[in-house]
């Protein structure tokens, strides 16, 4: 590729990693197999990491005289300790599973079956968890959660002030607590 198709590729991959992280929705990302560079970064993008213990993981782009250009140099220090982000970017190593969890860039580990999907369906276990809670309440913590991680404490106390007073005129709120006064569960219709 030419400078400019490089700069045009890198350019829409970095917003297409950033669109993915500002989906209203939760994001899970079930990592089975091998993800380095670009897939490693679209991991970074996502709510929710899990693992199966035998995945390659790395940033690995300073082997090829790069650096990750879709978010993985703001992305990882943000999510680990920024020491240990840079030295993992820095010598581009690959570590598995079990040591993304230990550095907390996965948020579970499983270990891998035979239909290699066992990430998969701990995703899917927690997803069905998210899914019993009110989607409004969700979606709203969700952009609460990620507004007040770029901004200072005050900033993201007045956006998680701001976002707790959209749920409160909403049906499903009405619901959550008339389930909770009766017992049973809600059923929530997102609005």
């Amino acid at each position: 590729m030419t400078y400019e198709e490089v700069d045009e590729f890198v350019s829409y991959a970095r917003a297409t990693v950033t669109r993915l992280q500002h989906l209203p929705v939760p994001v899970i990302a079930a990592l089975d197999g091998t993800a380095l560079g670009g897939g490693l970064e679209l991991a970074l993008a996502c709510d929710i990491r899990i693992a199966a213990t035998n995945v390659k993981l790395g940033l690995v782009e300073t082997r090829l005289a790069i650096i990750p250009g879709a978010g993985g140099t703001v992305r990882l220090p943000r999510l680990i300790n920024p020491a240990l982000a840079k030295e993992l970017i820095y010598t581009a190593r690959v570590f598995n599973g079990s040591d993304a969890k230990e550095m907390g860039v996965v948020n579970h580990v499983v270990e891998p079956n035979e239909e290699q999907n066992a990430a998969y369906l701990k995703s899917l276990e927690i997803a069905k968890e998210i899914l019993a809670n009110g989607p409004a309440a969700v979606r709203v913590a969700k952009l609460a959660i990620n507004r007040g991680l770029e901004v200072d404490i005050n900033a993201a106390l007045a956006f998680e002030e701001a976002a707790y007073a959209q749920v409160i005129p909403t049906k499903d709120r009405i619901e959550g607590l008339r389930a909770f006064q009766e017992k049973r569960r809600p059923k929530y219709v997102g609005e």
